[in-house]
């Protein structure tokens, strides 16, 4: 049998203040801002996971509040004053609920309770101007935490904030003191990034980074994919494509080549681009961490900001475009930090007075190293299905290879693709998400064994041949 019960944690002893968002807070309330309301919680940022052998109610509920503690952004409201300019609000004190299912007997299973707990959490969205942008819920077996799902609004974290969290709450449930973490890894607060961003340098470094991204968007082209061929909107479909040989693969090329293994990824997506598109550029949107940056190691905030790749000549020799991705993403990375709400506003004007600038409609984001571990991996389930036919001339997919549709998401205006690489103990993990109105299922199925048989067969001609055995 399960049961439903709701704990409070009474928080009096954090900071306090307010003052303007910081940029990835803006951007963040920008992009949920332009969804349905029925398709905001896509942006909440979740973890799930059992607790194995468990941990006592009083133990996690004081991480938790430990937790409320080390991290303002858990405690942070934002409002637009009188004037549309958005503020943050940091409360000091509060109450933070706590949604508990209790097993009895072994009728109930904690972890299929957990994951339906998790998936209800999930599905709600956040008022971020009344409410605090974080929800926990827990399942209790015979006094012991057994499951645990933690959902965040994003304008409170990003990816790695959440790898961030989840390290900093495991630390806490085991017994570490606040003030031992705080000395540790010192997070910055968001109020304290805000005021960096409205410092002299910080003005500067938002000013220098936007004029870099305008410099590309002059210099790609337009359009990537041809315009929809018709006006109504149809759901966009979700394809996410397994494969255990590319968790080797993508090191091999990386070596072969002295490139990071996000370059290598990047460049296989800019490949497809260009290859399914007919550009001989390509034009990628990039999530970056930022996380590089001077006082960002440990922020548990959205700081994750959208890096403009422009790979020219993309359709060339593979080898050749995972080398030339590598040196121009470095000043993609570095210049991934800026005001986003200026950026767009910039933009509008040059394409009102100039015409449109470089399409920024396909999007990459490598989340393999930010998502905490404790994330399970997506089950194939029944849709899961063996590869197509290989493309003549495309290399052929791994045996290993599987390819599922998990879901369907409501039309994304100004999306022709957003591709998200992922890792499980087992796999790397391609998850794209289409306008199928510019990339068909078919072609979406191309696009992803493509961007694996590149990668493979990079890996084989990079191998070592087999040592010849002395005769």
């Amino acid at each position: 049998m399960t049961t439903s019960q709701q704990l409070e944690i009474d928080f009096s002893s954090g900071r306090s203040g307010t003052g303007p968002a910081t940029w990835g807070q803006q951007a963040i309330w920008d992009a949920v801002g332009r969804l349905a309301p029925a398709d905001a919680p896509r942006y909440n940022i979740t973890a799930s996971a059992p607790l194995d052998p468990g941990l006592p109610v009083a133990a996690v509920l004081g991480a938790l509040e430990g937790l409320l503690q080390l991290h303002d952004s858990l405690r942070t409201r934002l409002v637009e004053d009188d004037r549309g300019r958005l503020r943050q609000i940091v409360d000091p004190a509060g109450r933070l609920t706590v949604h508990t299912r209790r097993c009895d007997g072994d009728a109930a299973d904690p972890a299929a309770v957990g994951a339906a707990l998790h998936e209800e959490l999930a599905a709600l969205p956040f008022d971020c101007t009344a409410q605090w942008p974080i929800r926990v819920g827990l399942v209790e077996t015979a006094g012991l935490v057994r499951h645990m799902a933690l959902v965040l609004s994003h304008t409170a974290l990003d990816g790695a904030g959440m790898g961030l969290l989840v390290l900093d709450l495991s630390e806490l449930a085991q017994g570490a003191s606040v003030e031992a973490i705080s000395t540790l890894r010192g997070a910055q607060q968001p109020l304290e990034e805000a005021e960096f961003q409205t410092s002299a340098r910080g003005l500067r470094r938002d000013v220098n980074a936007r004029a870099h991204v305008v410099r590309k968007l002059r210099l790609g082209p337009p359009r990537l994919f041809p315009p929809a061929a018709t006006d109504a909107p149809e759901p966009f479909p979700n394809a996410v494509l397994s494969s255990p040989a590319l968790l080797r693969a993508v090191d091999t090329v990386a070596a072969g080549h002295r490139a990071s293994t996000s370059s290598v990824l990047l460049a296989a997506v800019a490949v497809m681009t260009a290859r399914l598109s007919g550009s001989p550029d390509a034009v990628l949107q990039v999530i970056v961490n930022n996380r590089f940056l001077p006082g960002l190691a440990s922020a548990v905030s959205p700081v994750a900001g959208d890096g403009l790749f422009h790979l020219p000549d993309a359709d060339g020799e593979f080898g050749d475009a995972v080398r030339r991705t590598h040196a121009a993403s470095i000043a993609t990375y570095r210049h991934a930090y800026y005001n986003k709400h200026l950026l767009d506003e910039e933009i509008a004007r040059l394409t009102a007075e100039h015409g449109p600038l470089a399409d920024r409609s396909c999007v990459f984001n490598d989340t393999r190293d930010l998502l905490p571990s404790m994330l399970a991996a997506p089950d194939p389930g029944p849709d899961s299905e063996p590869g197509p036919e290989p493309d003549p001339g495309a290399g052929v997919a791994d045996a290993g290879t599987t390819l599922t549709w998990p879901v369907e998401f409501p039309p994304r205006p100004g999306l022709s693709y957003a591709l998200d690489a992922l890792q499980t103990p087992d796999a790397l993990q391609l998850a794209m998400t289409a306008d199928s109105s510019v990339l068909p299922r078919p072609a979406m199925e191309r696009f992803l064994y493509g961007v694996e048989a590149l990668i493979l067969s990079e890996a084989r001609a990079l191998a070592p041949a087999p040592a010849v055995p002395a005769s």
